[in-house]
């Protein structure tokens, strides 16, 4: 076996150069989350220059933001085999092909490729490592390290909502696209900040015992097979054995299926689905919104800095909240109020007929929308654990993709139809309100039933009828080897040495 020491990873430094690659997450999960956003402020002359409708124009940003949540598994697999570092900057490298190949673009549709599939996928990569980076990088103040890295989606769409209105007036949304382009090409350089905690990674320390506990298991194995019938059951190689093994099994080293049976994560995914459908419309219709009303570009543009100042403020501040000792023990409760707050605030919008209302309107939304974002990684970790955290992620933006997809273009369907923005406001306020209460309903649930299981547990082991129970077994095992023979009990005090071998690899 090998040495106590060897291939193991590192434990998560909490600081040091964890700030460091905390600061390229923070750049990397602000452009993931606010460009598909900040893109919004050239849907209107885009809906002019092609003659499209609200909602075909809407598919621009929900491609892209469903390619950004669907691609989730295929960048976990990637992270998993070749490390964060590589996925991040390949990630930038697309963004910036595709803005750069959208600035040539004839048709809507060749937008949709560009813009939606093309830099959807490269921010895909820039997303799900960084949040997967800050698990392994921190573990006492991951929550505080995770409300500052997601602080990066509104610095950036404070940033790139007057930037992008600037460049619209400057160069066109064509010369706006290449420009973005390069500076989207900056993800490379954050892709460049995640250092390798150590040599040994998480992967190798999750995987690696498993391959021991399977050699060694199969070692002990055909050491039986020989003793008891050496001439009718020959050895049977690796090769064969890697043969037969199922590709279920090769996905599932990646990809942890039986997440599906966890209650917790099960409850987190249905919640999830359900409030992604009225997540993300207000966010992009909210400058179109303020144009429609007679407000001009710049006042309406404002609108999405004042929600991302705002939030800049709320997503570090529910981080420090979410570690305190009375919130972080039931901190699924407090992610279940953040979301049915949100949804309350799209339902008094249409309130807002003026200006200053909406104004007020973008103080509540950019608190309840950090909150959210701030606590949507950290529950999920706090359910599943961080090491089976990156398959939960992937399965999860994989599951959340189709209702990220149909929402933006059901709100401008409402607007289509109807011809007024309320609508699609109702809408979302109801679906997000409807989630809230389901996640506080079924974690209340989920909390006393995890409660029921510890007691249950801890009764069994103080009953003394329970340990009388294991000692007779032992007993029995122990009367059974020694009637077996000298040879077959050698063999199964090697057996039981090798297996506590492989636990301790």
């Amino acid at each position: 076996p090998p040495p106590a020491n060897a291939r193991r990873a590192p434990g998560p430094p909490d600081g040091g150069w964890g700030w460091v690659g905390g600061f390229g997450a923070f750049i990397s999960i602000g452009f993931a989350y606010a460009f598909p956003k900040g893109v919004a402020i050239f849907f209107k002359e885009i809906q002019d220059f092609f003659g499209t409708s609200y909602s075909e124009v809407a598919w621009v940003s929900s491609i892209m933001l469903a390619t950004t949540y669907g691609a989730g598994p295929i960048s976990s697999i990637l992270v998993n085999r070749y490390g964060s570092r590589p996925v991040v900057m390949f990630g930038g490298l697309l963004c910036g092909i595709g803005m750069v190949s959208a600035a040539f673009c004839t048709s809507i549709m060749q937008l949709y490729i560009c813009v939606g599939f093309i830099t959807g996928l490269g921010l895909a990569l820039n997303l799900q490592p960084s949040v997967i980076m800050i698990g392994k990088y921190f573990l006492k103040r991951r929550p505080i390290a995770n409300g500052l890295a997601m602080a990066g989606s509104p610095v950036m769409l404070c940033t790139l909502a007057p930037l992008n209105q600037f460049l619209l007036d400057s160069f066109g949304w064509r010369g706006s696209f290449l420009i973005l382009g390069a500076i989207l090409m900056n993800c490379c350089v954050a892709g460049a900040l995640f250092r390798p905690i150590g040599p040994g990674t998480a992967s190798v320390k999750t995987l690696v015992p498993e391959e021991g506990k399977d050699a060694l298991k199969q070692e002990v194995t055909e050491g039986a097979m020989e003793m008891s019938s050496p001439m009718n059951r020959p050895m049977r190689n690796k090769t064969e054995e890697d043969e037969e093994r199922d590709c279920c099994e090769k996905i599932n080293q990646y990809l942890d299926f039986s997440l599906f049976k966890h209650r917790g994560f099960l409850i987190y995914l249905i919640g999830n689905v359900l409030m992604f459908l009225g997540f993300f419309a207000p966010i992009i219709f909210l400058a179109p919104y303020a144009k429609h009303i007679g407000i001009d570009e710049y006042s309406a543009a404002f609108l999405l800095s004042i929600l991302a100042i705002v939030d800049i403020v709320a997503r570090p501040t529910t981080g420090i909240i979410a570690n305190s000792k009375w919130v972080r023990p039931r901190i699924q409760y407090f992610f279940s109020f953040s979301i049915a707050f949100n949804g309350t605030c799209h339902l008094l919008c249409p309130l807002a007929s003026s200006y200053a209302g909406l104004i007020v309107y973008s103080i509540f939304f950019g608190l309840a929308f950090g909150m959210v974002c701030a606590m949507l990684f950290e529950t999920l970790m706090d359910l599943v654990g961080a090491v089976r955290f990156t398959s939960a992620v992937g399965l999860v933006t994989i599951a959340e993709c189709c209702t990220i997809l149909l929402g933006p273009p059901i709100g401008g369907t409402l607007i289509d139809t109807f011809g007024d923005y309320k609508y699609m406001f109702i809408k979302c306020g109801v679906v997000m309100v409807l989630a809230g209460t389901f996640l506080f309903i079924m974690n209340y649930y989920n909390y006393r039933m995890l409660a029921k299981e510890e007691k249950e547990r801890k009764a069994k082991e103080e009953d003394p009828k329970s340990v009388r129970t294991e000692t007779e077994g032992r007993n029995n095992w122990t009367k059974e080897t020694t009637q077996d023979g000298p040879e077959l009990e050698l063999l199964r005090a090697e057996q039981e040495g090798l297996k506590k071998e492989a636990n301790g690899t």
